[in-house]
């Protein structure tokens, strides 16, 4: 007799992520993947970070090994202040060290989120802040955006029916979308988001692997939103993602609410690799190492953008992202890129369908193309393959 455990409401029904579920398949080989939002191992200052590691183990094995706070270890937390405060006033009270950023995302939709509540996202937004915030009983409604962003009327609009318990947008090449809010739009969205009070979650993981365009600030920059803004950066885009780093930046109660709720769910992160990345970005020059990554990162997204141009139907559009790891591609017709998966797979290539992406009433016409894992010949191969499966051309 096999026994069944009761599963809660809230996970008996939830999907598991598209995307992992598509990484899973891959692992037969000789896939060309453009699905995983992941960066290129190569370029891992792997030198660098066993440098890091083997001062933390050398000076202070004893505190690396132990239970620590939940805050964060203080080097940490000075270090991502003081990154921060490039764009905007930070102090090291501000900030609370996570597991990743998506920690933090959870976090957020555990301890502002009471069952029916809303959230305001753009469409389409990130698929994991969605599973996230449905987890914590949120209602996910999309708003209408347009290739700058979400709309600020639409977004006025959405305000004043839904009064949701927060906002949360992806500014800065988005994922999925690959957008950019330019800093008018941003400045346009602030001035909703004061005048009605309402908070603001900004998730800013690809910020600093711009290709094109001028770096621009975050909304919290914008005066007055600091206050009513929670911040979100993550070392796994610009470092590595397996030692599972981010932090938030926040101010007053939330914060500390925020660190009540971590410590239901682990006590803190890794300290091992708290001090390890605090080490690196003391001693190393990160900046150079990102700027390394962009010059590859920016040549495979121009060849992602001129291959693909060459192998889209008519009517369809795609975006040309100044940053980041995304095109998103819209065949406005009555494709279902999710049913076609399987056939590209077939085919030797995979991607993700872009259903996922909405909070509701999906476009199942569209898909996301990662570009960073592959040279541009593989690029080239890869989008033949898509063709094929798709019957374009």
């Amino acid at each position: 007799m096999t026994f069944s455990f009761p599963i809660s409401s809230r996970f008996a029904s939830a999907p598991s992520s598209p995307v992992r579920d598509i990484l899973s398949v891959l692992k037969r080989g000789g896939v060309i993947t453009f699905a995983g939002g992941i960066p290129d191992p190569d370029l891992f200052e792997i030198d660098d970070l066993r440098a890091a590691y083997e001062h933390v183990f050398a000076t202070m094995p004893g505190r690396a090994l132990q239970y620590s706070v939940t805050e964060g270890e203080p080097e940490l937390r000075e270090q991502a202040a003081t990154r921060l405060s490039r764009q905007l006033p930070t102090m090291a009270s501000d900030i609370a060290v996570t597991t990743g950023s998506q920690e933090a995302v959870f976090l957020i939709g555990q301890v502002l989120l009471d069952p029916g509540d809303v959230v305001l996202v753009e469409r389409p937004t990130y698929l994991a802040a969605l599973q996230a915030f449905d987890l914590a009983g949120g209602r996910m409604v999309g708003v209408e955006c347009d290739a700058e962003g979400m709309v600020p009327d639409a977004l006025a609009a959405a305000v004043a029916k839904h009064r949701p318990a927060f906002v949360y947008l992806v500014p800065n090449f988005g994922n999925p979308s690959g957008r950019t809010m330019s800093a008018a739009r941003r400045e346009a969205v602030a001035e909703v988001l004061l005048r009605t009070g309402t908070p603001l979650v900004e998730d800013d993981p690809y910020g600093e692997l711009r290709y094109s365009g001028a770096a621009l600030a975050p909304i919290a920059a914008v005066p007055g939103m600091a206050a009513q803004t929670i911040l979100l950066n993550s070392a796994s885009k610009v470092m590595a993602p397996g030692v599972r780093i981010g932090w938030l930046r926040a101010e007053g109660d939330v914060r500390r609410a925020l660190d009540v709720a971590k410590q239901a769910a682990g006590l803190h992160s890794p300290v091992t690799d708290q001090l390890a990345i605090a080490r690196y970005l003391d001693r190393c020059n990160l900046d150079a190492h990102i700027a390394k990554v962009v010059a590859v990162y920016r040549e495979r997204r121009d060849a992602m953008a001129a291959d693909l141009a060459a192998v889209l139907p008519p009517g369809a559009s795609m975006t040309r992202p100044e940053g980041g790891m995304f095109f998103w591609v819209d065949l406005d017709d009555d494709t279902d890129t999710g049913a076609l998966l399987p056939r590209a797979i077939d085919e030797g290539v995979a991607y993700v369908p872009g259903w996922a992406f909405y909070a509701d009433d999906p476009r199942r016409c569209t898909l996301r193309l990662s570009f960073v894992t592959s040279p541009p010949e593989v690029i080239r191969e890869g989008l033949g393959r898509l063709a094929r499966a798709f019957g374009w051309g």
